[in-house]
């Protein structure tokens, strides 16, 4: 009640409605600022201006001035009653009081003091309180729908469905149809709240892995930063241990030339002294005087060159050359050493041949069985149990455990079909049910009028971004993880299966026509 009386004292003694742009006149008094102006336009012919509430005149048009305060009170009041304006209020009642029902046939509604006299018999249909009451009549008959038609899904009326188009059909009283129709709708929002769960779930999923895939980068970085400063650590050492030979040669080089250095220079000075005491004889006229001089050794002999340069002055690049190559052959071999310090596969290749007794008559083997080529003429082998009659081969050695990775070049292959196949793959199947892929036994990756990864005849379409060269392909038997990877610079993931596998597995290969793969060493 508070509030009706809050509102009364906000209404515009005009309009008699909430205040709208509230203006003040000199003596206080409050207006709408559109109903006061028409007030004062009103006055104007008579030239005195008076308040509508007071009365109070002026012979100038009074100026008017925003009521700020008062226009923040009616703003609060209505932010605090949004649905006043809307409210559905009884008929019965002098003060607004809200109405909780309405009667469709007296077109009247009702508070809750009100609702228990009205009557009780079955035409007057009450609703939800309303204003709209043609809504809630039928536009045909004028009469209140009371039923609901399933099959045309639509309100109607007594009349159409006694007489009308809704003639005979299995009609239902409104009640008792929403109750249905919230029914289903209770089902389906079990069904959504269900599905959103669940997609929260995912979602949740979803960061959890990215978060935990964040980690992993993280922790992938160090290991891979840790594993490089190894390998810089065993060159650096690797290097000063050369660097370091290098010097010790130089040294020994530098002491023995300076040695020999010293050895001529001595040699130089007795030649210069036989020099000078030569020439002085060589001065002398008279012969018995001469003759009488003591002229050593003029023969030269211990005048030969001494000090020429030996191996023991050359740096020997071949002690350097077999210390670098000894020390590299330790850092390779320890550089699986280093992998599996810091956590990393190591992913050797495998020495993978091809199997002749396998091989289709329309493939070709070379002699080194890494290489084979389809051919239209029969190589007429011998039949045999593990031969196949569509155009494949297998390796010669099978999977049952652990990690294997090989290489295939398929460049001089516009279409190919490699990957992994059971040991019990039927190889006398006629169609291509025994190819590669296309089987329960087996799992392939191909390019054949486009770039597909097959397992059971069902497929899935890849993308490359490059002609694809040559393909890497792990196995991880254990893990049940068949990978493929594009072998180009840098090196990209193609696919991969995830599997239990069962049996042995071998390296399959189908040639088409006009094609040859070769594995790599």
């Amino acid at each position: 009640m508070a509030s009706a009386d809050l509102r009364e004292e906000l209404n515009c003694s005009i309009c008699l409605s909430l205040y709208t742009d509230p203006v003040s006149l000199r003596c206080g008094h409050n207006f709408c600022r559109s109903c006061i102006v028409s007030a004062l336009d009103a006055q104007e012919a008579a030239g005195v201006y008076s308040c509508p509430d007071c009365r109070e005149e002026s012979s100038q048009r009074p100026a008017l001035e925003k009521n700020r305060k008062l226009a923040n009170i009616v703003e609060r009041f209505l932010s605090s009653q949004p649905d006043m304006e809307s409210r559905i209020f009884c008929t019965y009642c002098i003060k607004s009081v809200p109405a909780v029902r309405t009667c469709l046939l007296c077109e009247a509604s009702f508070c809750e003091e009100h609702l228990p006299r009205h009557s009780k018999s079955e035409e007057h249909t009450l609703s939800g309180p309303t204003v709209t009451l043609e809504e809630r009549k039928c536009s045909t008959h004028h009469e209140v729908l009371k039923y609901y038609c399933p099959v045309d899904g639509a309100c109607i009326c007594v009349s159409c469905w006694v007489a009308g188009d809704h003639k005979g059909h299995d009609v239902q009283l409104l009640d008792m149809a929403c109750e249905k129709e919230k029914e289903k709708i209770k089902t389906v929002l079990e069904e959504l709240k269900s599905k959103r769960e669940e997609a929260g779930r995912r979602v949740q999923n979803l960061k959890d892995h990215e978060t935990e895939q964040r980690e992993t980068s993280v922790a992938l970085t160090e290991r891979v930063s840790g594993l490089f400063t190894d390998l810089r650590e065993k060159l650096d050492g690797l290097e000063k241990r050369v660097q370091g030979e290098i010097s010790r040669q130089q040294d020994q080089v530098s002491l023995s030339v300076s040695n020999l250095v010293r050895q001529v220079e001595l040699h130089k000075d007795e030649l210069t002294k036989k020099l000078t005491q030569f020439e002085g004889l060589c001065n002398i006229s008279d012969p018995f005087t001469f003759l009488q001089e003591d002229c050593g050794d003029i023969d030269c002999r211990s005048c030969d060159v001494i000090g020429e340069v030996g191996d023991a002055q050359c740096l020997d690049e071949d002690v350097v050359s077999l210390l670098l190559h000894s020390g590299l052959l330790h850092f390779v071999d320890g550089l699986i050493d280093m992998q599996i310090k810091r956590k990393f596969s190591v992913m050797e290749k495998s020495d993978i041949l091809l199997d002749m007794d396998t091989a289709d008559n329309h493939i070709i083997i070379s002699e080194d069985l890494r290489s084979a080529s389809h051919t239209a003429t029969s190589q007429n082998r011998p039949a045999g149990p593990k031969r196949f009659t569509s155009c494949q081969v297998f390796s010669s050695h099978s999977f049952s455990s652990r990690r294997h990775y090989w290489e295939v070049d398929v460049s001089r292959a516009e279409r190919w079909l490699i990957g992994v196949a059971g040991e019990s793959l039927e190889r006398k199947w006629v169609g291509d049910k025994s190819y590669i892929g296309y089987n329960i036994k087996s799992w392939a990756l191909s390019v054949n009028g486009g770039f597909r990864a097959y397992h059971n005849t069902v497929f899935q379409r890849l993308l490359s971004a490059s002609p694809v060269q040559a393909v890497g392909i792990h196995l991880d038997y254990e893990a049940g993880r068949l990978s493929f990877y594009q072998l180009c610079d840098p090196i990209r993931h193609l696919h991969t299966f995830t599997a239990s596998f069962t049996e042995p597995l071998y390296a399959a290969f189908f040639l088409f026509p006009d094609s040859s793969i070769r594995i790599m060493k």
